[in-house]
């Protein structure tokens, strides 16, 4: 089988890849297109020791199990189903849980994969293979809205102006909430088609601090260590603020004003896809504008070169054909 592979930073085309093993209550399915995302990247620069092949978001086709024959989509934590979590419908905090193309799981930059059936959604036939790449990052998006009251968050600041925070700032303005995009491409602000309003210099060490205490909501999405402790101080006492992205690096913070403001610090991973996937069927969000390129698989190399370069959005693999 062919894919890319990873091993602590050297990445390679492989043709000898182990076919991927579906076994009871497991479904395989063939690739057809994937989306490289920055925990990508941090793992071809060697993030976590990682080892194997990369990638979580795809759409493809299910060879064989209940949705066989169909487009699917599908969750990235695959879960002991056993376990109180798993047990409840939530694999993704199962403590002996693999995730596709990060931890245990062969991920999605190979030909075929191999997920649980519960894991797997159909892609109504209106999602183009485009869009449907964008679920799980769309999910995690609007995953926020399960953890935070938006109704009393109205004022929300999103930090990154990258593919997860344009993807944050859409999922916030459709939940109806007044959104400042943080970043450093103004023209980026109205790529989804909701109201977003820019404000550039924020985050920046030289730039404008910025105004106090002047939202309910912060959503950290940059990725940037260095970032986090700037967004305390433009959160109103006892707003809240969403870590969406882990850092290659610690972040150092002196939590005494999160103390005296009584602010809330809330840490949001992956989202359901039903959610994301009925925003992407009725158009309310078109996220196609935030396709930068596309190559083959075997131009990976270049296509992960070219995902690192400054300003590009999504670059999307082609793996397999319909």
């Amino acid at each position: 089988m062919r894919g890319l592979y990873i091993d602590r930073g050297n990445l390679t085309l492989r043709d000898d890849l182990p076919e991927p093993e579906a076994g009871d209550g497991w479904s395989r399915v063939r690739v057809l297109r994937a989306g490289i995302c920055a925990t990508d990247q941090a793992l071809g620069r060697g993030y976590m020791g990682f080892a194997g092949v990369p990638g979580h978001e795809f759409v493809g086709m299910a060879l064989d199990g209940p949705l066989a024959g169909r487009r699917v989509v599908g969750e990235i934590n695959a879960g002991c189903g056993s376990c109180a979590p798993c047990s409840h419908g939530d694999s993704r905090h199962c403590e002996r849980r693999t995730v596709l193309g990060i931890a245990g799981l062969q991920g999605a930059f190979a030909e075929r994969l191999a997920l649980p059936n519960d894991n797997l959604f159909a892609v109504p036939d209106g999602v183009d293979d485009d869009a449907a790449t964008f679920t799980e990052p769309l999910a995690a998006a609007l995953h926020i809205g399960d953890d935070v009251d938006l109704a009393a968050h109205p004022r929300a600041l999103v930090a990154g102006d990258g593919k997860l925070g344009l993807l944050c700032a859409g999922a916030l303005a459709l939940r109806g909430c007044e959104v400042t995009l943080a970043g450093r491409h103004p023209e980026r602000a109205g790529l989804l088609g909701v109201p977003v309003e820019f404000a550039a210099g924020w985050l920046e060490p030289d730039g404008d601090d910025g105004p106090a205490a002047a939202f309910d909501l912060a959503v950290e999405a940059t990725g940037d260590a260095d970032v986090l402790p700037r967004l305390l101080r433009l959160v109103r006492p006892r707003g809240t603020i969403v870590l969406k992205t882990t850092s290659e690096r610690p972040t150092a913070i002196d939590l005494s004003a999160l103390v005296v403001d009584e602010q809330r610090l809330i840490g949001s991973r992956c989202g359901r896809f039903e959610a994301a996937l009925d925003v992407l069927a009725h158009k309310r969000l078109d996220v196609r504008p935030l396709v930068s390129a596309r190559y083959d698989l075997e131009d990976a190399g270049a296509a992960f070169a070219h995902a690192g370069r400054r300003g590009t959005l999504k670059v999307l693999l082609d793996v397999g054909r319909q």
